[in-house]
């Protein structure tokens, strides 16, 4: 029997599916939209099975039988994708699709520069790239939505192996006109009289709000945001200082403020940068690749932060 679909139209399809109208699948795939919308009609075609839903001026829903019909579409594509690992590491090639996530706090200032050196070596690799916060990097790790991700030692969870990179102290970010700002070094409990601009994601803000509940205090949250430039601007603007443990290499805000850094002294736990991936997924030949070339990469490139010593790496 005759095969009655592509894997790119499924994957159309399930861009569609995730995304719930065609536009927003265009962009996420990069294909134009009557293009996805000629694929989804075929499938229909094929199948005889109505995928879709269209609402006027509300996008499309899956059917229940587009609901079952996803399913298995992801099905298919992971299996397509493990025969192109398999057939990889059969020819010792480094090849095939790798997709890899990213902590958003820190994706601009890490994985361009690492993707674009890997892609170059490996031309043979198709990479794609999700910024994430940390609970959606696990979750799609456990699905197998991606291969690797890069991000912090927080709470990984015990199903999840974690290969650290690099050590980064945390710092107090602050604006020029800051009281603190010409100080050497800076403490949580100097820190805590002041307002407090918050990187309030998952994992990251239990992490920053430990520092002060550690020597039993609270801090004045004045403002809250899950965008790490808007919290850089934020910060440059006077509305309070912010905790982070990654220092961009330009010491503006993205509105053009000066920033000041100032190291933060105490019991406060460092964090470690590196990669998060399943058990045994450095088996495939691709993945193993990637964590070489990053390891590589933080060597070579002088990234902020401290190295680890040799016996951790």
């Amino acid at each position: 029997m005759a095969t009655r679909f592509t894997l790119r139209q499924l994957e159309y399809f399930i861009a569609v599916g995730e995304a719930g109208s065609i536009a927003q699948a265009s962009d996420r795939v990069n294909v134009s939209s009557p293009s996805i919308s000629t694929a989804v009609a075929q499938l229909e075609d094929e199948f005889g099975l109505p995928l879709f839903v269209r609402k006027h001026a509300h996008g499309l829903s899956l059917t229940q039988a587009g609901k079952r019909f996803m399913e298995q579409a992801k099905k298919v594509l992971a299996e397509a994708d493990a025969l192109n690992h398999l057939a990889g590491d059969i020819s010792g090639n480094v090849r095939g699709p790798l997709a890899i996530g990213c902590l958003l706090t820190f994706a601009q200032v890490v994985l361009p520069a690492m993707r674009r050196l890997f892609e170059a070596n490996y031309p043979d690799v198709r990479v794609s790239q999700y910024e994430l916060h940390q609970l959606e990097i696990f979750e799609k790790l456990r699905r197998a939505e991606i291969d690797v991700a890069i991000s912090y030692d927080l709470d990984i969870p015990a199903d999840l192996k974690f290969i650290p990179l690099r050590e980064l102290p945390p710092f107090a970010m602050l604006d020029e006109e800051h009281p603190l700002a010409g100080e050497a070094v800076v403490s949580v409990e100097e820190l805590q009289k002041h307002p407090m601009v918050l990187l309030d994601l998952p994992h990251s803000s239990e992490y920053f709000l430990s520092f002060f509940t550690k020597i039993g205090v609270k801090p004045n949250i004045a403002e809250r945001t899950r965008d790490m430039a808007v919290l850089r601007s934020l910060v440059a603007n006077g509305f309070g200082y912010a905790i982070a443990n990654l220092r961009p290499q330009i010491d503006q805000s993205p509105d053009g403020r000066r920033l000041r850094f100032v190291p933060l002294v105490g019991s406060v736990r460092r964090l470690r940068m590196g990669l998060v991936v399943p058990e045994g997924a450095t088996n495939v030949l691709t993945v193993q690749t990637f964590v070489e070339h990053c390891r590589n990469v933080v060597d070579d490139w002088g990234f902020p932060g401290l190295p680890l010593p040799k016996d951790e790496t």
